[in-house]
């Protein structure tokens, strides 16, 4: 120290980098969405305020590691704030809203309010759920919605400036250098005016539709099929993770179900593996059973395709012979011979009556009829 001033190196361009980040923090929403619905008394997660990563204090990594991340944590509590638990009130009411708010059918609502009165509501909730594939869908959209606005409303809380990665217009190299240059101070003009429209929808979330967003008045659209996009991310790029920490950095793929608002499963995959008589399952015997039919329709077909093979070989000449020799047995009244039977097997018999023509008509039996007598005058 010199003339009570400290000797500090001179700054640099290269060195105008600040601990601070100059635009708002580019969050992954389908990651906060996992992290607030898998918080429980035994997970922990924690967001970071600086960067806007997020933490899982797995319990089965080594317990040297668990120990130095939770000293980490605890010296920096202001940055790393704990997300809230997901209690089993906020679960149940979760559950019963959907229901209220969205279920129709008589019959599947009070089945499902007796599911959530009963034990392992959130599993069973969700089996059933995605054995009806209407109300799945319906789910899935609450869901979203209802969990977006408890995220909103706790990083509001803890005075979070943030954008949903999810919601950017932006193009993919346009992110890849706001996530580059978060802590430069002086960037490109075309970074700058990125940064300056980040700031814009950063604002967005702190107003009072953010909570009670409005339905869009005027006609509504045309019930077009739903297409799933999956939105193009950009790779995670963190320059500020404290290295007690980096093995509890939570970067989960994309997930765009409600898989997450289940505690035991971690991939819809899983899920679905473990269901009861799942929609998948009920599909899959629907379609054992429809092959079944064909193959038995196909054996049919087959046979019914010999007997047509048989039929055309035996030729016009052949059917005379047959007949002839079918007729002077029947007139001498006795069996047909060996032959004359295979002859029958082989040709075709003709659908409908017989005419009568070609039935053998039996001894007609003559009635005798008495004549009256009538006597005469004279002998009275």
């Amino acid at each position: 120290m010199m003339d009570g001033k400290y000797n500090l190196p001179p700054v640099t361009p290269m060195a105008k980098q600040t601990d601070k980040a100059q635009n708002p923090l580019i969050l992954r929403y389908h990651r906060m969405i996992e992290a607030f619905s898998k918080s429980d008394d035994e997970r922990d997660f924690y967001l970071d305020k600086i960067e806007g990563f997020l933490l899982f204090i797995d319990l089965e990594k080594d317990e040297a590691d668990l120990e130095s991340a939770e000293l980490e944590i605890k010296k920096n509590k202001e940055r790393f704030p704990l997300i809230p638990k997901l209690t089993f009130y906020e679960t149940k009411k979760f559950m019963e809203g959907f229901v209220n708010e969205k279920v129709y059918d008589i019959d599947i609502k009070e089945k499902l309010l007796d599911i959530i009165s009963s034990r392992e509501s959130r599993e069973n909730f969700l089996e059933f759920i995605y054995d009806h594939l209407v109300e799945l869908d319906k789910w899935q959209q609450y869901y979203h919605e209802r969990s977006r606005i408890r995220i909103i409303e706790w990083l509001r809380s803890h005075d979070f400036q943030f954008v949903f990665e999810e919601d950017l217009d932006l193009t993919k190299s346009m992110v890849e250098k706001l996530k580059m240059n978060t802590f430069e101070e002086k960037v490109a003009k075309d970074v700058q005016t990125a940064r300056n429209g980040l700031v814009i929808k950063s604002k967005t979330y702190y107003s009072n539709e953010a909570l009670n967003p409005r339905p869009k008045r005027g006609r509504p659209p045309k019930q077009v099929a739903k297409i799933e996009v999956e939105p193009q991310l950009v790779i995670d790029m963190y320059k500020m993770v404290p290295p007690a920490t980096r093995p509890f950095l939570f970067v989960p793929d994309y997930c765009g179900t409600a898989v997450s608002f289940s505690a035991k499963f971690d991939t819809e995959d899983q899920m679905r593996a473990s269901l009861r008589g799942s929609a998948k399952d009920k599909i899959d015997t629907r379609l054992e059973m429809l092959s079944q039919r064909l193959e038995s329709l196909r054996h049919i077909s087959g046979r019914l395709k010999g007997v047509k093979d048989i039929a055309a070989v035996a030729t016009e000449t052949d059917r005379k012979i047959m007949s002839s020799v079918t007729s002077e047995v029947q007139e001498k009244n006795e069996e047909p011979s060996a032959m004359s039977k295979i002859a029958q097997g082989l040709i075709p018999k003709k659908r409908g009556r017989p005419k009568k023509d070609d039935q053998d008509e039996p001894h007609k039996r003559v009635k005798r009829v008495t004549p009256i007598k009538y006597k005469k005058e004279d002998e009275e």
